[in-house]
């Protein structure tokens, strides 16, 4: 029984949107940071506490009412940040920060930065 042989050319199957020669994110200086943050609305009086990667759209997200929680308002202004290496580490400070469930705390977080 005769087996018809496949030369294979090395390359892989997969398509790679960069040359992984060229781009390095580590060496290129790129890292994704985490950021939690605390949104005040003055028309609501509220306090809103999340996280997200990049901060100037997911404020303009909560602004235009791309967010459940949020829409009742357009006024949302970024009162305190934090910043983190991975999201794991932002996601659990923002729940350290809710589970507090305290106003006192979070005004205190935000005097705190100065």
């Amino acid at each position: 029984m005769a087996r018809a042989s496949r030369k294979h050319s090395g390359k892989s199957s997969v398509r790679l949107r960069y040359s992984p020669l060229k781009f390095n994110p580590t060496s290129a200086g790129f890292f994704m940071t985490y950021n939690i943050y605390i949104l005040y609305s003055a028309m609501l009086d509220q306090y809103y506490i999340g996280h997200t990667e990049n901060i100037s759209d997911r404020i303009f997200r909560h602004n235009n009412s791309g967010s459940k929680s949020t829409k009742k308002a357009n006024d949302w202004v970024v009162k305190y940040t934090e910043e983190f290496g991975t999201r794991a580490e932002a996601m659990k400070r923002e729940l350290e920060i809710k589970n507090k469930k305290s106003r006192k705390y979070i005004e205190w977080l935000i005097n705190s930065v100065g």
